[in-house]
């Protein structure tokens, strides 16, 4: 399993412009085969920041998922969104456990 989890900021002022698109990106990409997991939530201390999670089933996945039409059009808005600083890392896991 791949997760990837991080930030992405944008400024507060542009959260209402930007929930619409990521919703549409949240709802596209847990329709994906292989999505386990992918959520954005709006930090209660830092409007401006949005933490990102994701779970991915293996490789092959995730890359298809960077190649999809929905990701080049969320990446499209950024720019009029303002996302510039994003902090998205990476991480392979092994199975998943209860705590």
């Amino acid at each position: 399993m791949l997760l990837i989890i991080g930030t992405i900021r944008l400024p507060p002022d542009r959260l209402d412009k930007a929930r619409p698109v990521m919703e549409r990106m949240v709802r596209a990409s847990r329709a994906e085969d292989g999505c386990l997991e992918y959520s954005y939530a709006q930090d209660v201390l830092d409007p401006g920041l949005i933490r990102v999670t994701e779970a991915w089933r293996d490789r092959t996945v995730l890359d298809a998922h960077f190649r999809s039409p929905h990701i080049a059009d969320w990446r499209a808005t950024w720019p009029e969104l303002g996302i510039g600083e994003r902090n998205l890392v990476l991480h392979e896991a092994g199975e998943a456990m209860p705590t």
